[in-house]
């Protein structure tokens, strides 16, 4: 019991995980992810590690593709109404999640489902589900109170996403729902949608939500500051070097189940790549990252808590080309013409060599993982979240 509830924040009801743990059953753990991006990345493993957890234990895992809520949106967390992908994007999400997914789970013993399997469902039972709840209870969530106050809209569907979400653990019969901090809401409303279809109510299981490498906002593709499972190792070693300090205590915590060794923070963090890198990676690659690391940042003088950015939509003149004084001017805050005052001039270096004066023009994959240096001082790593 103290392993699988290890880090959690919250475990709802109090008491009713044990008792049905201390049951003869195994028992149904459910997950639903809606494949509204392409990756995963290391904001999401603390749940999925979480699952991981009750899967080794010998209780049958259900990861719910939320393949019809993802034309819904949820709300959580939101503060405006959430941009919806197209169905050939969520098709091709969901593909891709699954196959990250399955880094931290057994696929031979997961359980994987569509959402869209019972939500597709007539017109009748649809209104039966919406005659569950009141809107009162619904608007109770603190993110439409937060919308209300600020006069900010909520759309219709909005409201029906937890119903929705709820009727899935009606769907696979689920003992437990695990979820983020931020799904608190609509997991205990799972819980009130199976009582009202005869279902034993889940009990809940909440983790924390991983800090981004910027240390401030929480992990978000959106918002830059993310470490994808699939990124290449030399960039997934770089990002983790740039974390600040006080955030390494809960990326070992939440991410190795681990105490920050004690000694400097620098060997910390190295030791916190490392085995990040060989886990999403194979034993070794973290190893070789860190080599390739110390090739570009140590041999030439590269401080490693630079700041990490990602190459934007500055497009050259053909696909796949990056207008350079407009990716210097937008990282370093200075103006094009400027930026191609430097290039000329031989103050611009990538992986400390000297960018030729001609080259305003560059490939993006030549740019991706590299160090873009600005003068003696000013460095970014750059990452393309295009990837």
């Amino acid at each position: 019991m103290s392993d699988l509830t290890r880090n959690a924040v919250e475990v709802l009801p109090e008491g009713r995980l044990a008792e049905q743990l201390a049951g003869e059953r195994p028992l149904r753990v459910k997950l639903g992810i809606d494949p509204t991006t392409a990756d995963i990345h290391l904001g999401h493993t603390v749940v999925l590690e979480k699952l991981a957890a009750f899967q080794r234990e010998g209780h049958t895992v259900v990861l719910i593709i939320g393949d019809f809520t993802a034309r819904v949106g949820d709300p959580s967390g939101r503060s405006s109404t959430r941009p919806l992908p197209s169905a050939e994007e969520i098709e091709a999400n969901a593909a891709s999640y699954q196959e990250q997914a399955f880094k931290l789970l057994d696929r031979e013993r997961t359980e994987v489902r569509h959402n869209s399997e019972w939500l597709r469902m007539e017109p009748e039972a649809l209104l039966g589900l919406m005659a569950q709840t009141t809107v009162a209870r619904l608007l109770e969530r603190d993110d439409f109170q937060k919308r209300l106050g600020a006069g900010q809209p909520i759309a219709a569907l909005e409201l029906l996403y937890p119903l929705l979400q709820g009727y899935d653990s009606v769907a696979v019969e689920a003992d437990v729902e695990l979820g983020g901090t931020d799904q608190k809401f609509n997991l205990l409303f799972g819980r009130d949608i199976q009582g009202a279809y005869g279902q034993p109510p889940q009990s809940i299981l909440t983790m924390p939500i991983l800090v981004g490498t910027d240390g401030v906002q929480k992990m978000s593709k959106s918002l830059g500051n993310y470490v994808g499972v699939t990124d290449p190792p030399e960039q997934m070693f770089g990002k983790l070097m740039s974390i600040p300090d006080p955030a390494m205590d809960e990326y070992f915590r939440l991410l190795l189940d681990a105490e920050t060794p004690a000694g400097p923070p620098n060997e910390a963090k190295r030791e916190l790549a490392r085995r990040l890198v060989d886990r999403f990676h194979s034993e070794g690659t973290g190893a070789a990252a860190e080599a390739q690391f110390n090739q570009v940042f140590v041999d030439r003088g590269v401080p490693d808590d630079i700041e990490v950015w990602e190459i934007g939509p500055y497009g050259g003149s053909e696909p796949g080309v990056i207008l350079l004084p407009q990716l210097i001017g937008a990282g370093f805050g200075i103006s094009s013409s400027e930026a191609r005052r430097l290039i000329k001039q031989g103050g611009v270096k990538l992986d400390g060599q000297p960018v030729p004066a001609d080259a305003l023009q560059l490939p993006r994959a030549d740019l991706a993982g590299r160090v873009l240096q600005v003068g003696k001082r000013r460095f970014l790593q750059l990452v393309d979240g295009a990837s």
